[in-house]
């Protein structure tokens, strides 16, 4: 019988309540590969629990004796050992690289501006210093006065997404009629939206919307029924 294959991934005080976008992105990753795994909480201060991977961290993947980290060389490694199932890198990888790069310098930003003060909440006594303090000293600013006034700023954000409309145009993922890395990329971001807090990022007549219901309903809604306020 096959090892499972193990995921550290990123919680506070509620170990089933998984809120980091990169782990996200590979936990969709598993989730349309079809592949079993076993999720191990960490937490922002366990740097030291990430030694055996060479790594400070997550996601981190471990896979027999293996330890992977960095969500794009996950999926690589994915595609490469379990090439029986769908692959989630089709062609060239310049597309996901630069759907990554649009993602982690507008969407995941944009959307950090609207929730960040809503973690800290979530967060044990020997994580919340650390999280305040860093993202304070990011943002210049205390973490309430980063997202004051955020349903006044959600159409200039939905603004910045369009991008992501014109891309599924007549079609149900970015992928095409199946789901790819680019889906799980985009779809991490808004799952740790949704994950951390009740803002409502999308309006339900938004094509986006549509979009990420699908992406919870896949696997029998495997996304759908983690721990998240619904945003």
């Amino acid at each position: 019988m096959a090892m499972a294959l193990k995921l550290y991934e990123l919680c506070g005080t509620d170990a089933s309540r998984v809120f980091s976008p990169f782990c996200w992105r590979i936990r969709m990753a598993l989730i349309i590969k079809g592949l079993d795994f076993e999720s191990v909480p960490w937490r922002f201060t366990e740097t030291e629990r990430l030694a055996f991977a060479a790594h400070d961290k997550v996601p981190v993947l471990v896979d027999g004796d293996r330890a992977v980290p960095e969500s794009w060389d996950i999926v690589q490694y994915l595609d490469a050992t379990r090439p029986s199932t769908p692959s989630l890198l089709r062609g060239n990888p310049a597309p996901y690289l630069f759907v990554a790069a649009w993602n982690d310098t507008v969407l995941q930003p944009g959307v950090a501006k609207l929730i960040v003060s809503d973690i800290p909440a979530l967060l044990g006594d020997m994580e919340r210093p650390y999280f305040v303090e860093s993202r304070e000293k990011r943002f210049g600013m205390p973490l309430a006065q980063v997202t004051e006034g955020r349903e006044e700023k959600l159409p200039a954000f939905r603004a910045t997404l369009q991008p992501l409309r014109q891309a599924l145009k007549g079609r149900d993922f970015l992928g095409g009629d199946k789901p790819d890395y680019a889906d799980c990329i985009v779809f991490g971001s808004f799952m740790w939206a949704r994950s951390v807090s009740p803002l409502r990022l999308l309006a339900e007549d938004d094509a986006l919307h549509a979009w990420r219901e699908r992406m919870l309903d896949l696997s029998d809604g495997a996304a759908r029924r983690a721990p998240c306020f619904g945003g």
